[in-house]
C-alpha cells in the first residue's frame, strides 16, 4: 500500500488503486475503514513538525475547545496541505465536527468571482452547520481574498463563533516551484505567484486575547449579575448614588440595566489591539514566538476581584508567569504613571449608555493607580463572595474571598464589532443583535 496525500501532489494506492489528484474522504471512499484515517492522521501529527499546533498537541486545548464553538478556516496555496491538516483536526475532534471543503464544490483556486453560484452553496452549507451548533468547523479553501475571509469573519459573528486562521507548516507552503509539483489542480508556477501575495503575510485581527469558555463566559457572568444586585442594594453604595443618578430619580437604581451595553456570547481579555496590523507595534507583536506558539492554546486566567465605576464594570484579572508573556509592555501607563505589567488586565462586564468598552481597562487603571499611591479604599462590608471597598468617586471594589478561575482560548476577533444578527436565539419573534467589547 503506497500512500501520497491529495492536495500535496502525493499518490494514494490502497489495493491496486491509484487515487491520485482525486477527492480523497470518508464518504466518497467507504471501503476504507475508520480506523485508516485515524490512525494516518494521529501518528502524522505526533511525527511531523508541520502539524505541531497546540489545538493538536495538547489535550488541555483539545478538552477546552470541545466547550467551545470553533471556525478553523485554512488558508494556504494549492499543495501546501491545508487538506491533510483539515482531515487531521476532524479526527482529532471526530464526533461534534464537520468539515467544509471548497474542493467538494469543484472550485479551482483562483478568483472568487469566477464560481459566485459554487460558494452561494458552500456558504450555505456552512452557514446550516452554524445553526446547528455544530463545535468544531473546519474551512478548507485557499482564502487568499481579503473580502472572503471579512465574509467568513461576519458569519462567524452572526453564530457566535470564535475564529481560528491556521495556514500550514510545510517546508515548501510558499515554493511555487515545488508547489507546482504537489498541487492537485495541475496549477502552473505562474499561477500559483498571482494567488501568493495574499498569502505572505499574516491577517492580523482587531485584537488579541483570551476568549473564555461558554460555560466560564456564564460562570462569570453570574458573578457580576449577582455583585451588582448586591451592591445596588448596600446601604453604603445608597449614599453614594449621586454618582449613578441625577437628583430626580429619587436615589433608586437597578444596576443591571443601568450597565445596559452588555457584551453578549463569550467574554474575553484582550490583549494587543492591532486593528488588523494598523496599531502601532501590531506586527511586532504577532510576529512573536511566544504569540505564535500559544494561538489557540487553552489558559486558566484567574479572576481575583469584580469592580464598579460610573462607567463600566468588570472582572480584574490576575495573569500568571505564564500569561504575562502575551502580555504588551505599553499599555499598563496611565498619564505619565507606569504602573505594574498586566494591571490593565480584565474583562468586560458592561458598559453605561454612551461609554465604549475600552474604558473599562482605564478605569482599572486608575484604581491600581490610586493602590500604588496606598489608597486601598475604605472597606464598607461583606457580599456573597467577599470583602466590598469603597474607593470613592462611585468607583467600588469587591475582592474575591474565593478566586473564579475560568478556561480560555488565546486567538483572534477578527470581524468588525458592528451590530450584526445573530441566529439562535429569538425573543418576540426578533433576532436578537451581536456585538464585541
Amino acid at each position: 500500500m503506497q500512500m501520497r496525500t491529495p492536495g500535496s501532489g502525493v499518490d494514494f494506492r490502497v489495493f491496486g488503486r491509484s487515487l491520485k489528484n482525486t477527492s480523497f474522504s470518508r464518504k466518497s471512499h467507504t471501503f476504507l475503514p475508520k480506523i485508516f484515517f485515524r490512525k494516518m492522521s494521529s501518528s502524522g501529527a505526533k511525527d511531523k513538525p508541520e502539524l505541531q499546533f497546540p489545538f493538536l498537541q495538547d489535550e488541555d486545548t483539545v478538552a477546552v475547545l470541545h466547550e467551545c464553538k470553533t471556525l478553523f478556516i485554512l488558508r494556504g496555496l494549492p499543495g501546501s496541505g491545508k487538506s491533510t491538516l483539515a482531515r487531521v483536526i476532524v479526527d482529532k475532534y471526530h464526533d461534534g465536527t464537520k468539515m467544509v471543503s471548497a474542493d467538494a464544490y469543484k472550485i479551482t483556486p483562483g478568483s472568487r468571482g469566477d464560481f459566485s453560484e459554487e460558494y452561494k452553496r458552500l456558504d450555505g452549507e456552512l452557514a446550516a452547520y452554524c445553526r446547528r451548533n455544530i463545535r468544531v468547523l473546519v474551512l478548507d479553501d485557499t482564502n487568499h481574498e481579503r473580502e472572503r475571509l471579512e465574509q467568513l469573519f461576519e458569519m462567524a459573528d452572526q453564530y457566535q463563533y470564535q475564529v481560528a486562521l491556521v495556514e500550514p507548516k510545510t517546508a515548501w507552503r510558499l515554493d511555487c516551484a515545488q508547489l507546482k509539483e504537489k498541487n492537485q489542480w495541475q496549477l502552473s508556477a505562474d499561477d500559483l505567484k498571482k494567488l501568493k501575495p495574499g498569502l505572505e503575510k499574516d491577517f492580523l485581527p482587531l485584537y488579541f486575547g483570551w476568549f473564555l469558555t461558554q460555560k466560564s463566559s456564564e460562570t462569570l457572568r453570574k458573578a457580576g449579575q449577582v455583585f451588582l444586585e448586591e451592591l445596588g442594594s448596600h446601604k453604603a453604595f445608597k449614599k453614594e448614588l449621586r454618582h449613578f443618578v441625577s437628583g430626580d430619580e429619587h436615589g433608586k437604581i437597578e444596576l443591571l440595566s443601568y450597565f445596559e451595553k452588555r457584551p453578549p456570547g463569550v467574554l474575553h481579555c484582550t490583549t494587543k489591539f492591532c486593528d488588523y496590523g494598523k496599531a502601532p507595534g501590531a506586527d511586532e507583536y504577532a510576529q512573536q514566538d511566544v504569540v505564535k506558539k500559544s494561538y489557540m492554546k487553552a489558559f486558566t486566567l484567574t479572576i481575583s476581584a469584580l469592580f464598579v465605576t460610573p462607567r463600566t464594570t468588570g472582572a480584574r484579572v490576575e495573569l500568571s508567569e505564564q500569561e504575562l508573556q502575551l502580555w504588551p509592555n505599553d499599555v499598563d501607563k496611565l498619564l505619565s504613571d507606569s504602573l505594574p505589567r498586566g494591571s490593565r488586565a480584565h474583562i468586560t462586564l458592561g458598559c453605561a449608555a454612551d461609554v465604549e468598552a475600552n474604558q473599562t481597562g482605564l478605569d482599572l487603571l486608575e484604581i491600581v493607580r490610586q493602590e500604588k499611591g496606598g489608597s486601598r479604599g475604605e472597606e464598607v462590608g461583606q457580599l456573597s463572595r467577599g470583602k466590598l471597598y469603597s474607593l470613592g468617586k462611585g468607583c467600588w471594589m469587591l475582592n474575591l474571598a474565593k478566586k473564579i478561575e475560568v478556561k480560555a482560548i488565546f486567538t483572534g476577533y477578527y470581524g468588525k464589532g458592528k451590530l450584526v444578527p445573530t441566529h439562535g436565539s429569538r425573543k418576540g419573534g426578533t433576532l436578537q443583535s451581536c456585538t464585541i467589547i
